[in-house]
């Protein structure tokens, strides 16, 4: 179980440190009450963190071969995607990353023209968080660690590492943002991606 917890602990502390849904969570907190943004945000990422581990756990029903190769792949897969994007990514990518979470908040605001209703702010940080991490990687990844670990500990892991990542968002999001390097943070989300990939091997080599 601690070994669980602490692979989903690291991987969305890492991943998500400086993702969209991290600079929603900013851009919200800068507009509305950050306890109700607060509020929605982790809402949406634990709700988002229970359905992933469920359907980590319909996989595990398969035979243990194909769900442990597959998340071989799966953890060999994105390490090397995030390790080429970070390669490729120029200095300006964090702030395309800010603009489209820019982006996202205004057709938000316009939609709800901009009321200030509890429930509203509230709905609004909820869905928007949860539309955002829908397909992640994080998501997937989070998916394939429910699939061959303790459930309990991914489960506890991934929602404090997303608690994490909010918290910095909406009480010191603005401070930060424009210090985030994304490409770091890419680079070391890919690295932790195979470090993964190369424990799983060792647990099919040692079993």
């Amino acid at each position: 179980m601690l070994a669980a917890f602490t692979a989903g602990l690291l991987l969305i502390t890492i991943s998500e440190l400086g993702d969209k849904t991290f600079f929603i969570a900013v851009i919200l907190s800068m507009r509305h009450s950050r306890k109700l943004v607060f509020a929605g945000v982790i809402g949406a990422l634990a709700a988002m963190t229970i359905l992933s581990v469920a359907l980590g756990r319909v996989i595990a029903f398969l035979p243990k071969i194909y769900t442990h190769y597959a998340a071989i792949a799966l953890f060999l897969l994105f390490g090397i995607k995030l390790l080429y994007q970070a390669s490729q990514m120029s200095a300006l990518a964090a702030n395309e990353v800010v603009e489209e979470a820019k982006v996202a908040v205004e057709q938000s605001e316009k939609n709800i023209k901009n009321s200030s209703s509890t429930l509203v702010i509230l709905l609004e940080s909820f869905i928007m968080t949860f539309l955002a991490e829908w397909g992640d990687r994080t998501q997937i990844a989070t998916v394939t660690l429910a699939a061959s670990n303790n459930a309990i500990g991914v489960t506890l892991g991934a929602i404090l590492g997303h608690t994490i990542c909010t918290v910095i968002a909406v009480m010191g999001g603005r401070l930060i943002a424009g210090r985030i390097s994304e490409r770091s943070v890419t680079a070391i989300g890919g690295l932790l991606f195979l470090v993964f990939a190369a424990a799983a091997i060792w647990e099919g080599a040692s079993s």
